[in-house]
């Protein structure tokens, strides 16, 4: 792993994300070295040449001034990286930031695949309205493994209870949905009493990652090459369609809440029901390619 510190005008980086003002990424690059990870992008801009998962950039920046004027708008925490990443135990940049928003009435809503964040739950309790999500896509372990070095599926839940039992809002984002692998119903089921949203995303292949993963799928799922074949290389939908309407009727059945707009993540939240949110990750308006770029 490479890791060096580098310096940065600014963490706080105005968001083109439907879903929050500022986009905050208190390291560059990740060690949870998620094979499927959209963020492989960001070494276009930052100059590495590392395999992504192998390097990570600390952060630092200048105290930042006024925080009150930042009171009321949503900062993203981990839109390009994972603000609690093995390395934040050591250099805490992340809970730094934490400490220099602490009052200033900003919402943060916060990405992992950790449950490091446990550590800052009373720090994170003082925002108002805030959210911790836990990426999810499979309760099988053997297949995590094969994905990404993140934590336990149950190292997560527990993380996501704890918040979810202390009042903080949580999300379960089930993503991505691997095609004929990922068990949308069994996952919601396992979440849905320890968490206020299920956001699911599916599967967005391309870039560099596309091939690996195909090519991970033919040596080990063989038996589901040709639906990838369908879906990402003669970009049929049938399969998405077909799992919107098998979610819209199983969370019917679960007596759960399915909308698909981007606006669900501003929705009040109360459990039960919980607000189930479906959408294609290239459907996002905006993109984060661009504001990502902005803080490289």
């Amino acid at each position: 792993m490479i890791v060096q510190g580098i310096e940065t005008k600014s963490v706080l980086t105005k968001s083109n994300l439907p879903v929050s003002d500022y986009s905050v990424n208190p390291y560059g690059g990740c060690a949870h070295a998620c094979k499927y990870c959209y963020a492989i992008f960001m070494k276009r801009f930052t100059g590495h040449t590392e395999p992504w998962g192998e390097f990570v950039d600390v952060k630092y920046w200048p105290a930042i001034r006024h925080p009150e004027r930042y009171a009321g708008k949503e900062l993203f925490i981990g839109s390009v990286t994972d603000p609690y990443q093995p390395l934040e135990e050591t250099y805490g940049r992340t809970r730094a930031l934490l400490e220099q928003m602490r009052g200033s009435g900003c919402k943060i809503s916060i990405a992992t695949k950790s449950d490091l964040v446990l550590r800052d739950l009373d720090l994170i309790k003082a925002f108002p309205n805030a959210r911790v999500s836990w990426s999810i896509n499979t309760l099988d372990e053997d297949f995590r493994r094969e994905m990404d070095e993140a934590v336990s599926i149950e190292r997560r839940l527990a993380a996501m209870k704890a918040f979810h039992d202390a009042g903080v809002r949580t999300t379960c984002f089930l993503s991505p949905i691997f095609p004929g692998i990922t068990d949308v119903p069994a996952i919601i089921r396992r979440a849905k009493a320890q968490c206020n949203l299920v956001w699911l995303e599916n599967l967005n292949l391309r870039g560099s990652y596309k091939a690996a993963i195909l090519e991970y799928i033919k040596k080990k799922r063989p038996d589901l090459l040709p639906l990838y074949q369908a879906i990402y290389q003669r970009n049929d939908r049938t399969y998405w369609a077909t799992l919107d309407e098998e979610i819209r009727e199983f969370t019917g059945l679960e007596g759960l809440t399915y909308v698909r707009d981007d606006d669900s993540m501003h929705r009040p939240f109360e459990a039960p029901p919980i607000v189930v949110n479906f959408f294609f990750h290239e459907e996002i308006k905006k993109s984060a390619k661009k504001e990502a770029a902005k803080n490289a």
